[in-house]
């Protein structure tokens, strides 16, 4: 029988990321300087961020993390695409830490059990745990975490399959049932479309962003069925959206937009990238 590490190693440090801790500390403080988010008038209970690489997406990932800027919470759950395929719709980790180059993140396994037991409840399908896996959008945003939180907090990962309203709607309803009495944060990890033309991924993040503004999961939903908005964990987004309306957040800010084009000059084929804040207007 293989045994299963306490420790998830890290698939994308050195690829995604800097694997060098001082460097990878350098580059995320530099990335928080230069972000300059409006101001936001109220507590913050969820974002969307990006997951591209460091160098794509980490100046957009900035200004959602700059929002949560030396604050202090107990639990993170990120809520992302399982971009490999699996046969189970709903995912997390078998491991007990996420290890990165600044260190491991602890994975509260009682509190998914706890998500779990709820989703069976509500007659929808359990977490499946697996070991090993290579997603990134996870793992991607826990140095920023790192870096910008004050304090040790643990990790929620769930990374979702479907994307259906039934179940992204029960998964934010789960969610904030048991986040109730926590300091928690929601983090909703996804990019936005994916290799369009730079004029023709403008149009289609505009509108997929109009509806995150609008703070409309079912709307996210829509846009990605009708075509005319894309984001590949639009799943993510929308069980956000979510549990973050239940748990008393009035508004959403947009953050930021960029894509791939800032980087690579090429406006040809472009991944699009946006950052947001959900909080409870004060």
């Amino acid at each position: 029988m293989r045994v299963v590490s306490e420790y998830r190693p890290s698939p994308i440090a050195g690829l995604w990321y800097q694997s060098d801790p001082q460097q990878l500390t350098l580059e995320i403080e530099d990335y928080l300087s230069t972000a300059q988010p409006p101001e936001i008038n109220g507590k913050i209970v969820g974002l969307v961020v990006p997951h591209a690489g460091h160098r794509y997406s980490g100046a957009t990932a900035a200004y959602a993390y700059r929002t949560v800027l030396d604050q202090s919470f107990d639990t993170v759950v990120i809520l992302s695409p399982m971009h490999k395929y699996y046969l189970q719709p709903v995912i997390t980790s078998l491991h007990s830490f996420y290890e990165t180059p600044l260190g491991p993140v602890p994975v509260d396994r009682e509190l998914l059990t706890q998500i779990s037991t709820k989703m069976v409840e509500k007659n929808l399908v359990p977490l499946s745990a697996v070991a090993n896996d290579d997603e990134h959008s996870v793992e991607i945003q826990l140095p920023f975490l790192q870096r910008a939180l004050e304090g040790p907090f643990s990790l929620v990962p769930i990374m979702l399959r479907r994307k259906d309203a039934t179940l992204t709607q029960a998964l934010g309803s789960c969610l904030a049932e048991l986040l109730h009495d926590r300091r928690a944060l929601l983090i909703a990890s996804t990019d936005l479309s994916h290799f369009y033309t730079l004029g023709q991924a403008f149009e289609l993040d505009q509108n997929m962003l109009a509806q995150i503004k609008a703070f409309s999961p079912e709307g996210v939903l829509r846009a990605e069925e009708t075509e005319t908005g894309f984001a590949c964990g639009v799943g993510a987004v929308a069980a956000m959206l979510a549990a973050a309306r239940i748990m008393g957040a009035t508004d959403v800010e947009i953050l930021n937009y960029s894509t791939s084009a800032d980087q690579t000059g090429d406006p040809a084929s472009v991944v699009g990238y946006g950052a947001a804040a959900v909080y409870q207007r004060s």
